[in-house]
This record gives structure tokens, sequence and C-alpha cells, in this order.
């Protein structure tokens, strides 16, 4: 298992995602596999740095964790900002054209549609978001 704290700020987000290709790199991690997870780890660590805090700020913890059996991939985002469970958002109505549906929630559904699981939960104070992907 692999983690990274730093300060939940957008300017991060290449820290953030040369961690992840490092990652998934040592992990012999199909290129395909890396851009669906490149998009995934972006919009929930730019969600973070956007809203978690409000106007204040504070860290975002991102653990990588590769699991052999069978083999997957599990990133999971810590913070410590206002309670949010992503996967509560009703998904958007994609049949609709642009201008006709509800700004926001799009990323979100594209992670969910990606991932093979997710998982939210709030402890300890604590945002906890978890996302599988099976290899």
């Amino acid at each position: 298992m692999k983690e990274l704290i730093l300060e939940a700020k957008t300017d991060n987000l290449d820290k953030v995602i040369a961690f992840l290709e490092e990652q998934l790199e040592s992990m012999g991690c199909s290129m395909k596999l890396q851009m669906q997870l490149d998009v995934a780890v972006e919009e929930i660590f730019v969600n973070i740095a956007s809203y978690a805090y409000g106007s204040g700020t504070g860290d975002a913890l991102i653990r990588i964790n590769h699991e052999t059996d069978p083999e997957r991939v599990v990133i999971t985002f810590i913070d410590e900002g206002v309670p949010y469970d992503p996967l509560k958002k009703e998904d958007p109505d994609v049949s609709l054209s642009a201008e006709e549906r509800e700004i926001g929630g799009l990323g979100i559904f594209m992670v969910k549609k990606t991932m093979d699981d997710m998982s939210y939960e709030w402890l300890d104070g604590k945002n906890i978001l978890t996302l599988t992907k099976n290899f």
C-alpha cells in the first residue's frame, strides 16, 4: 500500500496524477485502465480541492492498494472536509441535450460508470471514498 498526503488544492493535481501513474506502472496496468483511473482520480481530487474545505484549506490522503486475488487496484480518498457522499447524488439524465441538463454531476457519473465498485463512509470526522477497479 502506498499513500500520498498533500494539501487539497487543484495546484497539486499533477502530483496526485504522477503518484497514481507511478503506482499503476509498477503494477503492469494497461494504458486503457490507466487512462480510466487518471480521469476518475482527477475528478475526485478536484472535487475535494474545490468543495471539501469551503474557502479554507485542508489535506487529502490518497491511498493506493494493489490486490492480486482477484487482481485489482483500490484507491481511497480521505479528507476532513464537510461530510459529502457523492454516491447519493442523483445521476444526470444523459438522454437530455447538454442545454437541457442540469449543471454538474457528470464527472461523478462517469466515475461510477468506469469503476467496478465505489463506496463512501463518514467515519471519525472524515470522508472516506473508495474506488475499486479490476484489471
